[in-house]
């Protein structure tokens, strides 16, 4: 059975999300090992400056750092990252698995997004749209569509 892993900065608060997290960690546990990992967001003032993102950003990236598994594809969700449809991602993770993945490790920043060095790890840069998204709605977004990659895959009726 595949792992997957989602590293995401930043604590989810709103019952909303965390009660679709809790719907799509529920359904995915027939498809695969979901460990999801809530690491810290770095404080910032109001009107942070450039450097003041870059330490925050860094710090983060090194918490990621020392958290990320051994072995497994790395995919690291920013707006600059390849969109694909829901069949090519289920198609993405078909080949990871041939190509001997036993594990992939999805990123999601905090709301300033993932430090350089985060994406320059990465195997794979995903994207979910050019649009901008709240990152606490993007841990679901993400969620449900490695859930529609599994039901697609097993050739289900959800994926329509």
């Amino acid at each position: 059975m595949l792992t997957v892993n989602v590293i995401c900065v930043g604590k989810l608060k709103e019952k909303f999300y965390l009660a679709a997290v809790e719907e799509y960690s529920k359904r995915l546990s027939r498809s695969c090992k979901l460990n999801l990992l809530e690491l810290p967001e770095e404080r910032l003032p109001e009107n942070p400056s450039d450097a003041q993102i870059e330490a925050a950003l860094r710090k983060e990236f090194q918490l990621i750092q020392s958290k990320l598994p051994k072995g497994g594809v790395v995919i690291a969700m920013c707006i600059e990252g390849k969109t694909l449809s829901s069949e090519a991602l289920a198609k993405k993770f078909n080949d990871w698995a041939v190509g001997g993945a036993s594990q992939l490790t999805f990123l999601i920043g905090s709301s300033f997004g993932l430090h350089p060095e985060a994406k320059a790890l990465a195997d794979f840069k995903l994207s979910m749209s050019p649009m901008t998204f709240p990152h606490h709605l993007a841990r679901v977004m993400l969620l449900e569509q490695i859930y529609r990659a599994f039901q697609i895959n097993e050739g289900s009726r959800y994926h329509k």
